[in-house]
Parts: structure tokens; sequence; C-alpha cells
């Protein structure tokens, strides 16, 4: 299992690239429907929320870490 602090990395990671790709979004969808634009767009909205949500859940986790914890850390 990964320790709380690469699972904070990750999710913190995630919520970046999805909010830096909302205009980019925004382009690859223009030649859709309009239907399917707003699908795909409502959908990307959700996964930004559910990632925002998941890590407000691990940083409140992470604050009753324990800093003497011996799980080990993978390497980058």
């Amino acid at each position: 299992m990964l320790s709380i602090h690469v699972r904070i990395d990750r999710a913190q990671r995630l919520v970046r690239m999805l909010e830096q790709d909302a205009p980019l979004l925004a382009v690859r969808v223009a030649e859709l429907t309009p239907e399917r634009q707003h699908s795909a767009k409502s959908y990307a909205a959700q996964l930004t929320a559910h990632a925002r949500a998941e890590l407000e859940k691990l940083l409140e986790e992470g604050s009753y870490w324990d800093p003497n914890d011996p799980t080990p850390h993978p390497a980058d």
C-alpha cells in the first residue's frame, strides 16, 4: 500500500492536470455536437470535483499521519 504522502502527491498532480486541461478540452470538443460537448465538459467537471474531494480527504487523513511510520516510499 502506498503511503499517505505518495497518495496526496498523486491526487495533487491529477487535480493540477485536470485544471490545466480545461481550456484544451474546449478546443478538443469544439467540433462535436452541442450535446456531446456538454456531456464531455460535464464529465470532466465531475472528474475534477471527485479528484478534489479525494485530495481533501487525503489531506485530512494526512494530518493524522504518524511521522514515525515505517512504510517505505517508492523512488521517483
